[in-house]
């Protein structure tokens, strides 16, 4: 039942404030003796600055009775331990019954601001911000094709870059869900996108493969704060009939992300045309300029985000009465003179004896801000887990992951099964040639998708060609000459070269396997990694699936928002789980491109649903001192178990498909049940 003095010093403060707008209802009082003959040394400083009615013990604000008024109580100059826990009990009452006060007429008061131009500017501003995440998604993805050749990756290397921003995420989410609820939303949210941009930035210029992940990896930790703030910073400015459609409303903006990301991944990464380099050591190529372009959501939300106040609510559990005020004062006269009506005043007022401590609260919230540090914002993650809120929280945790295991799996595994069919495919018109002899011939022409086993080639002239999937097995070449070759997946297996010259090519070391070398003379090697653009067609096909795909939640996110405030957070959520949950065995019947594809656009569609009703329950569910900071503890489980469920799927790509099928409607069908175990929120002022 303790509390900090600061912490509840601010509580009272922010109640006080609330109270002095309903000129009937007096502000709480707490017996006290008088202290008239009291000198100014001996004022407490958590009283400075307040009338003499109005100072009162500093033990009273954590609920200790002081020992004069026990003594008196009970007759006793200390008291007794039963006076003592019956006036925590009494105090602990008290307080929930204040802060149910204080919500409910912090509702009354945004529902006197209306909801209008000033909600619809913020809305569009941290969209922006949520933009840049979705866009943070998918970024590597579309870039780790041309990537894993320009920087030589082996297999694990392009592994651990694919993962490596979820887990910069996960970080990012909890360590900003958790200072958004010391230092503030707005300036919390400025400070994790301009890590997300300066490091976006950077990660499109540095040449090394151990340089790229690192700023990958603070790239994803500046933008993991985005959701948990965006989402409790916009429902603090939405009144109870507007919070549930309008938060579904914002998730849109994630699919403009996608979106976004997808469209300039087609329009930039295959154009290898836009590139430089100096010299050997540095090559900017067009997926660098992708990298760079999207950055600039985040840079944008940057801006914007500028130009708008902190939360209200975060000042009024901090003390802030004045600030608060004022900024509900704008929000008041921003949306009236929209509607047409300037000359409406905001009726509520802020209290005289609360702007004399101004300057004393300053000081206070100064030295909180300096003194913060990673165990005050453990110790708030803590009370998530305090007996009022352990069931809910253990009940989200279970649904949140069980949604992101199964959605991040299947969402990267519909890809992946894509390309392994193009493979299988692809493989099928594969020409098979055996103990053939070719002797003084010139090839000057692609050669593509070809075997060649025990073959003899004499005095062969190789000039000028592209190497496409070209294998070579057990094949002898004598006096063959080779010149400005460029190969892509072309081996040469088991060969023996006998007096045979290769000039600018890259066909050594690694595309030789055991092989033998016989006078023969390697010249102008292409030594590296090159990029390889000669699967032009394959590229714009992930781009495209990635651009249906993302373009496929759109009905998802209208029907949500639609329906959210009509049939309920619950409702939606389980209802749209369990028809995911079905649709899942229907991939058992995806034995083509085209019906894979159809199949991850049925997926996203229902999924975006649960999605929606799961962030506006989050939001809902915590009072706002613990708010940003369970959203982004939830958040961060959310993307641990995103790296589990990809790393678990693509295992089996190629293998079986029921074993993904199962894992994901389990996990889907566990989630909608434990859904329902929830509270309800629809309707009720945020706490």
């Amino acid at each position: 039942f303790l509390q900090p003095l600061q912490s509840n010093t601010n509580h009272t403060s922010s109640q006080q404030w609330m109270r002095d707008t309903e000129t009937e209802r007096p502000s709480l009082k707490v017996p006290r003796t008088s202290r008239a003959n009291d000198d100014e040394g001996a004022h407490s400083d958590s009283t400075e600055g307040h009338d003499e009615d109005d100072e009162i013990y500093e033990g009273e604000y954590q609920g200790i009775p002081r020992n004069d008024s026990v003594g008196k109580a009970d007759g006793q100059p200390g008291g007794t331990a039963h006076s003592q826990f019956r006036d925590l009990t009494q105090y602990e009452a008290e307080r929930r019954k204040d802060q149910e006060e204080l919500a409910q007429q912090y509702e009354t008061i945004l529902q006197e601001c209306g909801h209008g131009r000033f909600q619809w500017s913020l809305y569009f501003v941290l969209g922006l911000a949520l933009m840049a995440d979705g866009v943070e998604i998918f970024v590597v993805g579309f870039v780790l094709p041309s990537a894993e050749k320009d920087m030589c990756l082996s297999e694990p290397n392009k592994g651990m870059l694919g993962l490596i921003v979820y887990l910069g995420m996960m970080v990012g989410a909890f360590v900003w869900g958790g200072l958004a609820d010391r230092i503030g939303r707005r300036q919390t949210l400025l400070i994790s996108l301009s890590i997300n941009s300066v490091f976006a930035f950077f990660s499109s210029f540095v040449q090394g493969y151990s340089s790229f992940l690192f700023c990958r990896l603070l790239s994803g930790v500046g933008i993991g704060g985005s959701i948990p703030i965006v989402f409790s910073y916009y429902s603090e400015f939405l009144a109870q009939e507007k919070r549930g459609e309008h938060l579904s409303w914002l998730c849109m903006f994630w699919m403009i992300g996608g979106i976004y990301a997808s469209a300039m991944a087609w329009a930039i990464i295959p154009h290898y045309g836009w590139s430089f380099q100096m010299g050997s050591a540095y090559q900017f190529h067009s997926w660098r300029v992708f990298v760079l372009v999207c950055a600039f959501p985040s840079v944008a939300a940057i801006a914007a985000l500028n130009t708008m106040p902190e939360s209200p609510r975060f000042f009024l559990e901090n003390g802030k009465h004045d600030e608060a005020w004022m900024i509900l004062k704008q929000v008041h006269d921003t949306n009236m003179r929209a509607k047409g009506y300037p000359e409406r005043v905001f009726s509520v007022s802020t209290s005289d004896s609360h702007k004399s401590s101004e300057k004393r609260e300053h000081c206070l919230v100064c030295v909180n801000i300096l003194s913060l540090n990673l165990s005050q914002v453990w110790g708030n993650f803590l009370t998530v887990f305090n007996p009022e809120y352990r069931r809910v929280t253990y009940m989200l945790m279970a649904v949140w992951f069980s949604m992101s295991f199964s959605y991040y799996g299947l969402t990267v595994w519909f890809p992946d099964m894509i390309k392994y069919l193009q493979k299988q495919e692809y493989s099928s018109r594969t020409k098979v040639f055996i103990k053939e002899k070719v002797e003084h011939v010139t090839f000057n022409f692609t050669l593509e998708n070809q075997i060649h086993r025990q073959g003899e080639y004499f005095n062969n002239k190789f000039l000028n060609l592209k190497m496409k999937s070209m294998v070579f097995e057990d094949s002898l070449f004598e006096e063959c000459y080779f010149e400005d070759i460029t190969s892509t997946n072309t081996f040469f297996k088991n060969c023996t070269f006998i007096a045979t010259l290769f000039y600018n090519t890259d066909l050594y070391k690694y595309r030789l396997v055991n092989s033998r070398l016989i006078n023969s003379t390697f010249l102008h090697n292409k030594e590296g990694c090159l990029l390889d653009f000669s699967d032009e067609n394959n590229a714009y096909m992930i781009y495209f699936v990635s651009f249906l795909g993302t373009l496929a939640v759109l009905p998802g996110n209208i029907v949500s928002a639609l329906l959210m405030d009509k049939i309920g957070r619950l409702r939606m959520l389980a209802g749209s789980s369990v028809i995911s949950c079905v649709s899942c065995f229907f991939l058992s019947f995806g034995n083509s491109e085209s019906a894979m594809i159809a199949l991850l656009c049925l997926f996203g569609g229902i999924s975006i649903a649960s999605w929606n009703s799961l962030d506006v329950l989050t939001v809902e569910l915590y009072p706002s001192d613990k708010r940003t900071t369970a959203f982004g503890f939830l958040n961060a489980l959310c993307k641990l178990a995103a790296v589990l469920g990809i790393s678990i799927f693509q295992s089996f790509v190629g293998i079986t498909k029921a074993v993904p099928i199962l894992f994901a409607s389990g996990a889907l069908a566990a989630g909608s049940f434990l859904a329902l175990k929830l509270p309800e929120t629809r309707g009720q002022v945020l706490q």
